[in-house]
């Protein structure tokens, strides 16, 4: 059996830029994955943590990080597909969040970028959960 926990946001630091600064200047964003081993006597896990930076030239708008974790018992053997739907819905939960928390910040219509799972190593992942 797959248990999924609640995202928790780690950090949301919101830094609201001055007008000046935003004049003619495009926001760019960064999203990172990074995967972590969780084991206890009876149990397996991952917990996946994004993390979220939203500057404009050397000025930091918004810095979000937000974890979520998967329990998993010993016998069960994941593989690549469950895997994947695994992150994919951490990533739902984490954009939902975002979208939830932007209201009311100058990234009202930005959105997160889309997740690229091509560039996701599940061969690297997936032994954490044997």
């Amino acid at each position: 059996m797959i248990e999924q926990t609640e995202m928790v946001v780690i950090e949301w630091h919101y830094h609201q830029p001055d007008q000046t600064l935003m004049a003619g200047k495009n926001i760019s964003t960064s999203i990172r994955l990074d995967v972590m081993k969780k084991r206890a006597l009876d149990k397996k896990g991952i917990a996946c943590r994004f993390s979220s930076h939203f500057d404009m030239d050397d000025y930091t708008i918004l810095d979000y990080v937000a974890e979520d974790s998967y329990v998993i018992d010993l016998e069960d053997k994941i593989d690549k597909q469950e895997l994947l739907k695994m992150i994919r819905n951490s990533y739902s939960k984490y954009k939902e969040k975002f979208d939830l928390r932007r209201s009311g910040t100058i990234l009202q219509h930005k959105s997160l970028s889309p997740l690229n799972e091509s560039i996701i190593d599940t061969e690297v992942i997936l032994p954490l959960l044997r």
